[in-house]
């Protein structure tokens, strides 16, 4: 029986607390070809993060079935795979200090499309999902512009309806305070009227 109690305290005092790392990504982005696009991936750790910290890219193309291994960032240096689609077209954009672990793809293709997948580990915490981006590359100038005249539309009419109801407001609140006003009229023509 004291062996027990000796292994059980073994085990107690070696368990280590394993907490997860959360990352967090866009589910899907649009870019247009030949563009360069920043593929945001954060994350969060209870953990201080450490020189064992290290951040891992994969790639899924689009109907495939595998991934492709395509960028490692790990004590302050990136590493890229040698034969990958994106090779001299990959940067590091990220800060590990600021739970930042982005990248840069230059000069996106049409063969660019499917899922890249962020992988992030920060000892002893362990990433329970990482975070995956569904990429679609499409023609350039295809994306809409951002819609200026139709915000500017909506902010002067917002302010039109706005000043419109308070002129309204104040109407029927001054024309409810004159009716209000006991009627102090002539006594002649009050005694004609019957009053």
């Amino acid at each position: 029986m004291p062996l027990v109690l000796l292994l059980s305290s073994l085990y107690l005092f070696y368990t280590v607390k394993v907490s997860a790392v959360e990352v967090t990504t866009p589910e899907e982005m649009f870019v247009e070809n030949e563009t360069d696009v920043k593929l945001p991936c954060t994350f969060t750790s209870a953990e201080v993060i450490s020189s064992a910290a290290s951040v891992s890219w994969s790639f899924q193309p689009e109907g495939a079935a595998t991934r492709i291994s395509f960028f490692y960032y790990s004590n302050g240096k990136p590493y890229t795979g040698k034969d990958i689609p994106f090779k001299d077209r990959v940067t590091w954009a990220g800060d590990l200090n600021k739970k930042d672990a982005s990248i840069s793809i230059s000069n996106m293709q049409f063969q660019d499309n499917g899922t890249y997948i962020c992988d992030v580990k920060n000892p002893p915490d362990i990433v329970v999902k990482p975070g995956e981006i569904r990429l679609r590359v499409v023609e350039k100038d295809s994306l809409p512009a951002f819609p200026i005249a139709m915000v500017a539309g909506i902010v002067i009419g917002t302010v039109t309806g706005l000043t419109l109801l308070i002129s309204i407001v104040v109407c029927l609140v001054m024309r409810k305070n004159n009716s209000k006003k006991r009627y102090s009229g002539d006594p002649d023509i009050d005694a004609r009227l019957g009053m």
